[in-house]
C-alpha cells in the first residue's frame, strides 16, 4: 500500500551536522519510496551539505523557529502522507513503516511515535517537564496521553493541509496535539525507541527558557480552545480567596457593626468582581470558540478526502 502513496518525510533542522546525514539515510532505508525533505533553519555548520550528500531535498526557512519551519514545510510539500521527525538521529526510523501502517489501516489523522526514553538519552529536566505538561493537557481534554512533545509524527494530508499553525518554536508539537484533540480528530500513540544524540551534537531545547515558552503557549491554547474551563478555574480560585478574606470581615461586622479591616473588605470585593467577570467571559468566549471550531471542522471535512 505504501508503494501507491506519495510519502513525504519532513526533517526540520538547525545545526545538525554529524546527525542529519544518518537520519536521512535511515529513513530512506526504512521507506525507500518516500521523499526526504530537509528544511534548514539558518544553520551555521555543515548541515545543508551533509543533507544534500545523503540524498535529501534541501530547502531553507530563514525565519528562526521550529514552528515557522513546520508551517513552511506543511505549506510547500504536497504528499498523501507526511512523516515528521527531528534531524538529530534520535528517533527510530525503522519504526516508520509501523506508524504508517497504523495511520492507513485505521484511517487515522495522526499517529504519534511516543518515546521510550532512558535517562542517559534525555535530560531529567526535559523528562519531568514532558510528564507535567502531558498530564496538564490530558486533564483539560479528558484523555490519557503519554508524550505530548514527541516530534515523531505520521499525519494524513487532510490534517496537514487544514491546521492553522500559530507556534513559533518548540511549541509546535503541543499545538499539533491540542488541535487534534480539540477538533476530535482520530489520533493514536505508538511506543517507539528513542536513542541518545550522536556524539559531538547537542540539543537545541533549553530546559527552563523553552519550558517557560511552552508553558505560556499551553495556557494560550487552553484559553483559546477551552475558555470556559480556563476562566472558570480562575473564577473558582478568585471565589475561594474572596470568601477566605471576606467571611471574617462579614462576621466581624455582624458582631460589632463596624468594618475595621477596610482594605481587606475592598480586596475581597474586588476578587468577587473578578470571579464574576471571569465566569461571564468564559461563557461568552466558549460560544465564540464553538463557532470557530465548527468552521474549522467544516473546512476539514470539506477537504478532498480522495487525496488522503
Amino acid at each position: 500500500m505504501s508503494n501507491e502513496l506519495k510519502i513525504a518525510i519532513l526533517l526540520p533542522c538547525y545545526n545538525e551536522e554529524g546527525a542529519v546525514g544518518e537520519t536521512v539515510i535511515a529513513f530512506k532505508a526504512a521507506l525507500p519510496n518516500a521523499t526526504v525533505y530537509v528544511y534548514d533553519n539558518n544553520s551555521t555548520d555543515g548541515t545543508v551539505t551533509e543533507a544534500i550528500n545523503s540524498g535529501a531535498h534541501v530547502y531553507k526557512e530563514e525565519r528562526q523557529g521550529k514552528g515557522k519551519v513546520v508551517r513552511r514545510m506543511f505549506s510547500d510539500v504536497d504528499a498523501d502522507v507526511y512523516i515528521m521527525a527531528d534531524g538529530d538521529n534520535t528517533y527510530d526510523a525503522a519504526a516508520a513503516p509501523i506508524l504508517l501502517k497504523e495511520l492507513i489501516s485505521n484511517n487515522l489523522d495522526m499517529v504519534v511515535g511516543t518515546r521510550t526514553i532512558s535517562l542517559d538519552a534525555y535530560p531529567k529536566g526535559h523528562i519531568l517537564g514532558n510528564k507535567l505538561f502531558t498530564k496538564l493537557i490530558s486533564m483539560f481534554f479528558g484523555t490519557k496521553l503519554n508524550d505530548v512533545f514527541s516530534g515523531y509524527r505520521v499525519m494524513s494530508k487532510r490534517f496537514v493541509k487544514t491546521i492553522p499553525i500559530f507556534s513559533h518554536g518548540f511549541e509546535i508539537e503541543t499545538e499539533l496535539t491540542v488541535h487534534a484533540l480539540h477538533h476530535s480528530m482520530s489520533i493514536k500513540e505508538v511506543p517507539t525507541n528513542y536513542k541518545s544524540r550522536p556524539e559531538g551534537t547537542s540539543s537545541k531545547l533549553k530546559t527552563f527558557s523553552d519550558g517557560a515558552k511552552i508553558l505560556n503557549f499551553i495556557f494560550f491554547l487552553l484559553r483559546d480552545v477551552k475558555p470556559l474551563q480556563f476562566f472558570s478555574t480562575i473564577a473558582a480560585i478568585s471565589i475561594l480567596l474572596c470568601l477566605s478574606l471576606g467571611l471574617p470581615v462579614v462576621a466581624e461586622f455582624w458582631r460589632t457593626g463596624l468594618v475595621e479591616r477596610l482594605p481587606t473588605a475592598v480586596l475581597s470585593s474586588a476578587l468577587g468582581v473578578i470571579a464574576i467577570s471571569c465566569l461571564f467571559s468564559g461563557f461568552i468566549l466558549d460560544n465564540i470558540s464553538r463557532l470557530r471550531v465548527e468552521a474549522k471542522i467544516l473546512h476539514y471535512l470539506s477537504y478532498n478526502s480522495s487525496k488522503n
